[in-house]
């Protein structure tokens, strides 16, 4: 019997979390209304509603899950580099990865979730992904 399954070597070095959370990703000025599929303590992966290239940095504020801090979920404001960034088709969202860089815990009394700034529809399992309404 042959095994014709390829070997893959996990490159990650961070335990990667599968959340759906509206983010505020800020870039050139701009803030762009996102979500979350996955995160780690080094990247994050989210669909926006605009495509951002490769190479740039970013600005991302969340409300970082309890899953991560391993207590209340906290805001948090990161800073990253955009390592990958699919061009979305129409009536979808771009995938977009980002290294994370820094990141800051912000004071609860600075922190306006991003719910109360923009609505974001996240698609239910099964479903396609459904404009952004605000």
């Amino acid at each position: 019997m042959t095994d014709t399954a390829p070997n893959r070597l996990e490159r990650r070095s961070a335990q990667r979390f599968e959340v759906l959370l509206p983010l505020a990703a800020h870039f050139e000025g701009r803030m762009i209304p996102a979500f979350t599929q996955n995160l780690s303590g080094r990247g994050i992966f989210f669909y926006a509603e605009a495509a951002i290239p490769e190479g740039r940095v970013v600005e991302l504020v969340f409300a970082m899950p309890s899953e991560v801090t391993l207590g209340e979920s906290m805001p948090v404001r990161c800073r990253g580099r955009v390592l990958r960034a699919a061009a979305p088709q129409p009536g979808q969202r771009s995938g977009i990865a980002v290294q994370l860089e820094s990141y800051e815990y912000l004071p609860a009394d600075e922190f306006l979730p991003i719910s109360h700034v923009v609505r974001v529809s996240v698609p239910s399992p099964g479903e396609g992904q459904r404009p952004v309404s605000r």
